[in-house]
């Protein structure tokens, strides 16, 4: 299992009309170009997927044109992100019949104070004692009303048999996670900035932001890490931080669909109340990337 968590992962945006639809065509398009990328897999539903705007029926349209797009040999990662364990689990099971590899987990967070460790253990557990393919946990504090999830948590779910990896898009916690988790837990970057460090520490792969408009880049400085061509890691990754810092460091998912579409992909709007990068801000990235030769 944790061979196939090995590479970077692209969490992949849903494009928009001008007129606030979802843009499906748009989405084959870019799928047609990534299955023919050497990424190696997907999360669909995410917070670059902009999940919490769409509705459930967009949200089944969209994975299933992931799925039946992707190239064979890449996987699909469904985010099922909900406030409620039956919620999770109705999309999950969805998910899992549209043909999903694995099902990855935010913790609710709307009743913040409650969600101490042991309700989010049983949360987690709950949902993977109720569908047959292995699920994933999310970290990522920013999109979880600042939860973070800890050490102890990761302990003790990496020891359950259908709870098999997680992403970790925090800062400072990767090492953490890493040396609590089972042996055959993988653990995964969830960002660029710390994506070079985290494979040397032993993290598998990493769904990386910046492998929606870039995914050559991303894959290069992860095959030279695993190599251990460390110098030529080095280098790209001095590159990767600085493309990082301009795209979605400066304007998150407005700004990785800008950087989408000057790749040559349909990164178009996010979806309102999010606004469209300002087109100052997409000349200095534009310049940005140029200059480091990414574009």
């Amino acid at each position: 299992m944790k061979e196939r968590l090995r590479g970077v992962f692209a969490p992949i945006t849903t494009p928009f009309e001008a007129d606030g639809k979802v843009a499906y065509d748009a989405l084959k398009s870019n799928m047609e170009k990534y299955a023919a990328s050497p990424i190696h897999g997907y999360l669909a539903l995410g917070s670059n997927g902009e999940n919490k705007s769409l509705t459930n029926e967009e949200k089944e349209k969209v994975l299933k044109i992931i799925v039946d797009y992707k190239a064979p040999q890449q996987i699909v990662m469904a985010g099922c992100i909900f406030e409620s364990t039956i919620e999770t689990i109705d999309f999950a099971k969805r998910a899992e019949q549209m043909g999903a590899d694995f099902i990855t987990m935010l913790p609710p967070s709307y009743f913040k104070k409650q969600m101490t460790d042991a309700v989010l253990i049983k949360y987690f557990t709950d949902i993977a004692d109720a569908v047959s393919i292995p699920c994933l946990v999310y970290n990522a504090p920013q999109f979880s009303g600042g939860i973070t999830l800890s050490p102890a948590l990761i302990k003790e779910v990496s020891k359950h048999p259908n709870i098999v990896g997680m992403k970790d898009s925090s800062t400072g916690n990767i090492d953490k996670y890493l040396m609590a988790a089972e042996e055959s837990f993988a653990v995964m970057a969830g960002s660029a900035n710390f994506f070079f460090n985290a494979l040397l520490m032993g993290a598998t792969g990493g769904v990386i932001s910046l492998a929606n408009a870039f995914p050559d880049i991303t894959v290069a400085l992860y095959k030279a890490t695993y190599q251990l061509d460390i110098q030529k890691a080095i280098a790209l990754n001095k590159k990767i931080l600085r493309a990082n810092k301009a795209v979605s460091g400066k304007g998150g998912v407005a700004a990785v669909k800008a950087a989408m579409d000057l790749a040559g992909f349909y990164g178009g709007d996010p979806r309102l109340p999010l606004l469209p990068m300002d087109k100052e801000d997409i000349e200095e990235m534009k310049k940005t990337l140029i200059k480091e030769g990414i574009l």
